[in-house]
């Protein structure tokens, strides 16, 4: 019999996995409080011309221009070398330092549509989540879900495509939901990357029954609903399967592109 060692680091790992996917890993409470405190400030004490506005938020760009040739550097700040290095030295799932940081503001009721990372980065990105809890999304890629025919049954063409064991699609690739919550850290690579896409919707009240870390939405619950006896809520319009973003969520997405251009590009 096969004896199969498993590393330290990965033993380590293991127990944030949450969820079917097994390159997905939550990590509640990962920066303190004053940590938290100390990274709003300086992101929104950066200059204005930092900011980018898109249609629904606006962002930040830190450590160069990723480009389809490879990332333009820029240095990045001590206080966002200090949270990237700590993720690296961590999490122990990046190949190399974490060379880039999009930061991103979501008004309470701001979201993002559903979405894969380019192929410019390594497939494994860090959030870290300031500010209002949110639920984010991870859905399969259409490729990788059942599309009957007119008989019902699925192509041997789907299945092979898929990948997965016993053509149960249905199985090995359904939409889940991952409660963020404030100072925590997500990490998704390898299946997770390439064969989900994440997003966030764009209201104030999510409904978290479809979460995988149910943990930390109890924990929530219970902070937010101390007193959630059944006289106090009685009559009340109260979701106590849902939370509320009622702040700004700032989120610090952490990637590696690993073709860095020193040099101007030439188009």
């Amino acid at each position: 019999m096969e004896v199969v060692v498993v590393g330290a680091e990965e033993e380590d790992n293991n127990k944030f996995i949450v969820g079917d996917v097994p390159t997905l890993y939550y990590f509640p409470d990962f920066i303190t409080h004053h940590q938290q405190h100390l990274l709003l400030n300086n992101i929104y004490q950066a200059p204005a011309f930092k900011w980018k506005f898109l249609k629904n938020r606006r962002l930040q760009n830190w450590g160069g221009v990723v480009h389809e040739k490879g990332l333009l550097p820029q240095d990045l700040p001590s206080w966002l070398t200090n949270i990237i290095q700590k993720i690296f030295d961590e999490s122990r799932l990046f190949p190399s330092a974490i060379n880039h940081v999009l930061i991103n503001e979501y008004l309470p009721n701001q979201g993002i549509m559903p979405h894969q990372d380019g192929p410019a980065y390594f497939p494994v990105v860090a959030i870290v989540s300031l500010g209002s809890p949110v639920v984010m999304d991870f859905s399969p890629h259409l490729g990788l879900t059942i599309s009957s025919n007119q008989s019902g049954n699925s192509t041997e063409e789907e299945f092979s495509h898929a990948g997965a064991p016993d053509g149960n699609l249905q199985k090995n690739y359904k939409t889940f939901s991952v409660l963020l919550m404030p100072r925590s850290l997500l990490i998704f690579k390898d299946k997770a990357y390439s064969e989900y896409m994440h997003g966030i919707k764009d209201c104030a009240v999510q409904r978290c029954d479809k979460v995988i870390n149910v943990g930390e939405f109890l924990k929530y619950r219970r902070e937010n609903y101390i007193t959630a006896s059944k006289d106090l809520y009685e009559g009340a319009d109260v979701d106590l399967n849902s939370i509320n973003r009622t702040t700004n969520r700032i989120s610090l997405t952490c990637r590696v592109v690993p073709k860095v251009n020193k040099k101007f590009f030439k188009f």
